[in-house]
């Protein structure tokens, strides 16, 4: 089951979060990896900015979550993480799928570079990569992140996107 998080998922919330970004570590630049990967503040910071997270619930647990954020005149998916123990069951394709399937908006996606898994992942989902020019344009303008990660990030758009570009 999928629901809209609610405020007394926070706890839960960050601590998938973290759990699952462990597998980041050794693979993005040192420089940009920390513990914890997200602080609590910072995931307050996010939900204030108007990231809403899904939670993926079985047996009343929650063992996934994923975040939208309306950019005006697209989406952006955001903190799209499944506790390790449960990853490679296809939670996170029927989170991306819920997030996604009512949106009239391009949604955008943006990742670690050398995150190959999670490139792989919205590639199977049918996003595509952009160029780097492009890329560095749509994180300057649609995420507040520091210049060293739109360096070592990759964004990936749907077809949405892609049509609105080609036309």
């Amino acid at each position: 089951m999928i629901r809209k998080s609610v405020d007394e998922d926070f706890e839960t919330i960050f601590e998938i979060i973290n759990d699952a970004a462990i597998a980041y570590k050794g693979v993005i630049p040192p420089d940009r990896w920390h513990e914890p990967y997200m602080p609590k503040e910072e995931l307050k910071s996010q939900i204030e900015a108007g990231v809403n997270f899904s939670c993926y619930i079985e047996n009343n647990e929650i063992i996934g979550v994923m975040g939208i954020q309306d950019k005006t005149d697209v989406a952006l998916i955001r903190h799209a993480y499944v506790k390790t123990k449960r990853r490679k069951k296809g939670i996170g394709t029927i989170l991306l799928q819920e997030l996604i399937k009512d949106s009239s908006k391009p949604i955008l996606v943006g990742t670690w570079k050398a995150a190959r898994w999670a490139v792989s992942f919205y590639e199977k989902n049918g996003f595509c990569l952009v160029d780097e020019e492009e890329k560095n344009y749509l994180l300057r303008k649609y995420w507040a992140i520091p210049d060293r990660q739109v360096e070592t990030s990759v964004v990936l758009v749907d077809t949405k996107y892609k049509q609105i570009k080609d036309s």
